[in-house]
């Protein structure tokens, strides 16, 4: 799996669990829903560390909480 992936996996997961939906998450966190669609919808890979950490306060959580889960232990090595 690649880090895009395991984030756009994440997003969504945590999402689930709070039963919001992507539009719902942009809102609360001051990213445009463009954006966050294109990062659920895979077309953006390389979401920069400050709309994540926007993504994160919408979410109530920390960048820290975000990135500890099991989604993340065997991403693919982006240089080989």
């Amino acid at each position: 799996m690649t880090i895009g992936e395991a984030v756009k996996e994440r997003i969504l997961q945590l999402c689930a669990e709070r039963d919001l939906t992507i539009n719902k998450l942009s809102t609360i966190s001051g990213v445009t829903q463009s954006t966050v669609n294109n990062v659920v919808g895979g077309r953006n890979n390389s979401t920069t560390v400050s709309t994540l950490q926007k993504l994160c306060d919408g979410l109530g959580i920390t960048i820290i909480d975000f990135f500890n889960d099991d989604l993340f232990k065997d991403i693919e090595p982006e240089v080989k």
